[in-house]
């Protein structure tokens, strides 16, 4: 069943470069070893608040996960000594020694706690405190009703045991927590982030302190931390240069002005070999595209609508013409990337079919009229408007592609119920599982389910998947839960990413992860 309500608020969006704490403007990068990377406008910058891709690349930055994944997608510890279960419910996670915030700050088990705690608190109104949801005593940190405060403002199931280790207890046996632990809602904060216990200090956000392997220094700007005990960059430092536009930022690295552009614009892929020679790069991405249907629409809510619109569209054209096949098309919710995928789960629904579209969807009495709204920063524009106009053929109705500025402007439309129509979401995934695709976008209460999408079975189906006793039986029941997404229909899968960057001829050893983001580590220059 689909019910016509939005699961959840989105917050306004922070205007992060209204001032620089540190004062001056961000550095050049042209300074010897320090680089210039393309990012957008961050949407947040504390760990627990940051589900934006640019947000997520500063942070990679300026924090050590307690893991990270090898080349199978599988956890390592980074951060942690040690993280061990006996029943995937009680968890025991001990600190490596001699990590220090980057004001001096020993790292401890109270970092992770009191960062945690303030996440999963639902007043802080932190856009990842889904992902404590887990940890036991979740319940009670939320409002059991409208207006009504929360029981508690800590989690029961946080204990420190010492300063270098502290237990996670589950409400549920979980066998994927640990692979969970590499997402940014996870890592640690200082004393220096506290106004007073559970209260954030207003000036954190604009000069924000980790434990990583550079600290910020100015406006989007960092430099190495020399007392950071993990793998050493070879780098002295990076700039974060926010970009509205990617034809802007892809001019900068041809003239060798930006050393890293994340993402090459789809009408500049096709000639970025001859562009760029040697300087263009391909890796693989965990990003899925598609179509939200905002779920106070109820044009888009009848009958088989959303599936006509679906089978109106010829992915495989847009791929080869806008993206001259560096993407691969969708048709299902979860990336090939993590275990249980199946190539084609969407169905029917996601295949070309323009005859049977368009008599369902004058069967069904679709709107005269489409609107797909984009975020006018991420180099959307050609394959949006190479959409609508699939649709205003082989539906026979007027589409229109409507821009906005940035993806926050974007969503504050949608948490204002204004009419966007269609909408463009794309989501990397937290970390490699299915559940990262399918709980956050689709579950009712999940932190990025800005259409509005709920459905009851699926809610149940998701649960049960991750207290599942063994990987088979997870993947079984994350597979049925897809299954309801094919019938429902809430969004339209369109294509999987693949990384496409551009670097200047001042870098070298230029890798970008599943998650896009710039491996700042490997990364090296002329004067390193």
């Amino acid at each position: 069943m689909l019910l016509h309500r939005l699961a959840l608020p989105i917050a306004a969006v922070l205007a992060l470069t209204a001032c620089d704490p540190f004062g001056g403007d961000a550095a050049s990068g042209d300074a010897p070893g320090v680089v210039s990377i393309q990012i957008g406008e961050p949407r947040h910058m504390i760990p627990t608040n940051t589900n934006d891709p640019s947000g997520i690349q500063v942070l990679a930055a300026l924090f050590a996960p307690l893991v990270d994944y090898d080349e199978k997608h599988q956890p390592y510890e980074v951060a942690a000594e040690s993280i061990k279960s006996t029943d995937h419910r009680v968890w025991t996670i001990t600190l490596k020694d001699g990590y220090t915030f980057h004001n001096g700050e020993k790292v401890t088990a109270d970092s992770y706690l009191n960062a945690w705690n303030y996440g999963a608190y639902a007043p802080n109104k932190q856009a990842k405190s889904y992902y404590f949801a887990k940890i036991a005593g979740y319940a009670a940190t939320q409002p059991a009703g409208a207006g009504t405060a929360p029981a508690a403002k800590t989690l029961s199931g946080l204990k420190k045991i010492d300063d270098k280790t502290f237990q996670v207890t589950l409400s549920a046996p979980f066998t994927e927590f640990k692979t969970m632990l590499g997402d940014t809602a996870f890592y640690p904060l200082p004393e220096a982030a506290w106004q007073a216990p559970g209260v954030l200090n207003p000036g954190f956000e604009s000069a924000v302190i980790g434990q990583g392997p550079f600290k910020l220094t100015k406006k989007w700007e960092v430099e190495r931390y020399d007392a950071y005990p993990g793998e050493k960059p070879s780098i002295s430092g990076a700039v974060f240069r926010v970009y509205d536009s990617l034809t802007s930022a892809y001019a900068d690295v041809l003239s060798d002005d930006l050393d890293v552009i994340r993402t090459i614009p789809a009408e500049k892929v096709a000639g970025a070999r001859d562009d760029l020679g040697g300087r263009y790069g391909t890796s693989l991405d965990s990003t899925i595209q598609f179509l939200a249907f905002p779920a106070f629409q109820p044009e888009y809510f009848k009958g088989n609508v959303r599936r006509a619109i679906s089978m109106a569209i010829d992915r495989d054209a847009i791929v080869r013409t806008v993206f001259e096949d560096s993407q691969q098309p969708a048709r299902a919710f979860v990336s090939p990337i993590v275990a249980g995928y199946r190539e084609n789960s969407c169905g029917a629904s996601c295949e070309f079919d323009p005859a049977e579209a368009k008599r369902m969807y004058a069967e069904a009495g679709g709107p005269a009229t489409l609107q797909i709204s984009y975020n006018d920063d991420g180099g959307h524009q050609a394959w949006v408007e190479a959409t609508c106009a699939q649709l205003r053929t082989n539906l026979g109705v007027q589409c229109t592609a409507v821009p906005e500025a940035g993806f926050g402007d974007l969503l504050t439309k949608v948490e204002q119920r204004k009419p966007v129509g269609m909408f463009r979401m794309g989501w990397p995934m937290d970390y490699p599982s299915m559940e990262s695709y399918l709980a956050p976008l689709y579950s009712t209460t999940g932190s990025s389910n800005y259409a509005g999408y709920s459905n009851p079975r699926f809610d149940t189906l998701v649960s049960e998947a991750m207290q599942a006793s063994n990987e088979a039986n997870t993947i079984k029941k994350y597979q049925e839960a897809e299954d309801i997404l094919a019938r429902d229909m809430p969004v339209i899968p369109l294509r999987f990413g693949q990384n496409n960057f551009g670097y200047s001829s001042k870098v070298s050893d230029v890798a970008l992860d599943l998650f896009g983001r710039v491996n700042l580590l490997k990364l090296t220059t002329s004067s390193s």
